[in-house]
């Protein structure tokens, strides 16, 4: 007897950048690899996805005769990400990427234009979070321009009325097993003729929602496009930077027990840290770090300890709740410190593993992560060794500048 499949979950996104851009010009490459703030356009536009929490494994296709280019743009590796080989047109392109990642099997993906850079974090939560079972979102703005229909030589025939007009962007959102099915079924058909992925919903009878596009959503088309694309990321980066620290402490108590964890490590001791979870001080000091550098309250804001479903919880899932967070709003934390005061158990031995836990769950290289141990020279409730307390220190760049 085969044994049933798991059941699709989480969001992929696939993200087209096969295309020759012929519109911008060819002397520089082709147009996803032209450099706008010191990096490729496509790098800009992957990194809004790797970045966003809510997106899981991402499948990139790209021309055949780029390969070297696509490694110099995205020199690291992911192991979310799947590089495929693209077709001669969007719409071949955007199958094979879907096909790829049919074998992670996603309940739903987000299907983005390479060139469109300047996705921000809160359009791909909208799209993420209108997401059904099976049909399509699309994220679109108003016309504001009056619209003219004109003949071919160039004569204005009518004035087309606007009302309910838009004009689509990406990323376009879909129930992964239906779009894979409308892509296959307008492959086998021969329809090569549609411009975006909700054209194709449409035709199949997906039903697609339209969502609040934004504005800074740009494609970039033409050569001017790039080069105004250039200037807004120098003069971003001109401006002074968002960055914020976050502080955070805590003390727990000592009780009857036979260990205690630290920084998200177990450490036998002779007695345990009394609290509603697992009580590691320095976790709990963390996450209040984090969660000040974005005003979102404490920890007991968001885990408070008369809910019963965090009795003896881990508290590395408050670290990861609160890093979800900063993320969500466009977050990069690039620091975390945290400082463990106690007369024992020894922190010395156990400091490396502390280290790489912490790391592992915000997500950042273990060089951005330090932690340390101070005795209170036997003064005080921590010197008499009644308890222990830890300092925990969050430095966040959020997108933007100071304000003046």
């Amino acid at each position: 007897m085969t044994a049933p499949e798991p059941p699709a979950e989480g969001v992929a996104a696939v993200i087209v950048a096969a295309g020759r851009g012929a519109r911008a010009g060819q002397d520089n490459g082709p147009k996803q690899y032209r450099r706008i703030g010191g990096r490729a356009v496509l790098s800009h536009t992957l990194e809004a996805f790797r970045r966003h929490p809510a997106i899981g494994d991402i499948a990139i296709a790209i021309h055949a005769d780029d390969a070297a280019l696509y490694r110099d743009a995205v020199p690291d590796a992911d192991e979310r990400v799947l590089v495929v080989t693209g077709g001669p047109t969007r719409q071949e392109s955007t199958l094979l990427a879907l096909r790829a990642l049919a074998g992670r099997r996603p309940r739903g993906v987000l299907i983005h234009d390479g060139v469109r850079p300047f996705v921000d974090p809160e359009l791909i939560g909208r799209v993420v979070a209108a997401l059904g079972e099976s049909g399509g979102v699309l994220p679109a703005l108003p016309i504001s321009d009056t619209v003219k229909r004109a003949d071919g030589a160039g004569l204005v025939e009518a004035t087309v009325p606007r009302a309910g007009l838009h004009t689509a962007q990406t990323p376009q959102g879909f129930s992964f097993a239906a779009i894979l099915s409308a892509h296959e079924k307008a492959s086998a058909e021969g329809r090569h003729d549609f411009t975006d992925d909700a054209a194709i919903a449409e035709w199949a009878g997906i039903p697609v929602r339209i969502v609040e596009g934004s504005a800074g959503n740009v494609k970039l088309t033409y050569a001017r496009d790039i080069a105004m694309a250039d200037e807004r990321l120098n003069d971003a980066t001109n401006r002074f930077p968002d960055v914020r620290t976050g502080n955070g402490y805590d003390v727990h108590c000592f009780a009857p027990g036979d260990h205690v964890t630290l920084c998200g490590v177990e450490i036998v001791h002779d007695r345990r840290l009394l609290g509603h979870s697992d009580a590691d001080v320095g976790l709990h000091a963390l996450t209040d770090a984090l969660l000040a550098t974005c005003g979102a309250g404490d920890i007991g804001t968001h885990f408070p300890p008369s809910d019963p479903q965090w009795k003896g919880a881990a508290s590395r899932l408050f670290v990861e709740h609160a890093a979800s967070l900063v993320r969500s709003r466009g977050g990069r934390i690039a620091n975390a410190d945290v400082t463990l005061i106690c007369e024992a158990p020894k922190i010395g031995p156990r400091r490396e593993a502390m280290v790489g836990a912490m790391a592992n769950m915000l997500g950042i290289a273990r060089d951005r992560v330090s932690v340390k141990a101070t005795t209170n020279e036997k003064l005080g409730f921590i010197g008499r060794g009644e308890g222990i307390a830890a300092i925990a220190t969050a430095t966040v760049v959020y997108p933007g500048g100071l304000p003046a």
